[in-house]
């Protein structure tokens, strides 16, 4: 890469750094691209080709993730949404659904078990959203996406390792060796 490249790159990763950090407060894409030293436009354009989504998606994206671990522990939903920094529970549950495939409340009310065993890093890199419009457009309606299969029914391999997570969280708890 060459050296403008490289800063841009740089930029882009504060803004990024900034929505990760400040997902719950009040961002838009003027506030995100002056923190990577951009004008609106250039920044979005930049975003989306770097990280391929755009500012806000991703910014939604994050809170979703976020909103989802405070499901897991029994918050609210509307608690939750509040929390991650949405102001209308109607959209949060419509952009909530189209990345994990279920209602807020329905994910709420599933069982966490295996989740909850597993180390925090490991938790969220598994249960983070993820958005596959094209195969969602292409596949018939009774088919799962991998993002959908990991927030709904898990696969056989997923879960022994959810299984397994479970057994070695609960030994951790006991205390054995």
């Amino acid at each position: 890469m060459d050296q403008p490249s490289l800063a841009n790159l740089a930029h882009l990763r504060r803004a990024r750094d900034l929505v990760d950090r400040e997902y719950a407060r009040p961002l838009d894409v003027p506030t995100m691209a002056r923190h990577a030293l951009m004008s609106p436009g250039h920044f979005s354009r930049a975003f989306r080709a770097a990280y391929g989504e755009t500012p806000y998606s991703y910014l939604m994206t994050r809170r979703v993730e976020r909103a989802m671990a405070l499901l897991r522990a029994g918050m609210s939903v509307t608690d939750a949404c509040m929390a991650v920094g949405c102001t209308s529970l109607g959209s949060f549950s419509s952009r909530f659904t189209e990345l994990v495939g279920m209602t807020p409340s329905a994910y709420r009310a599933r069982e966490h078990r295996a989740v909850q065993a597993m180390p925090a890093c490991v938790a969220q890199a598994r249960t983070r959203p993820t958005r596959d419009r094209s195969a969602a457009r292409d596949r018939p309606s009774g088919d799962q996406t991998a993002g959908e299969q990991a927030s709904g029914d898990q696969s056989a391999g997923d879960q022994v390792a959810g299984e397994q997570s479970v057994r070695i969280g609960e030994a951790i708890r006991a205390g054995a060796p």
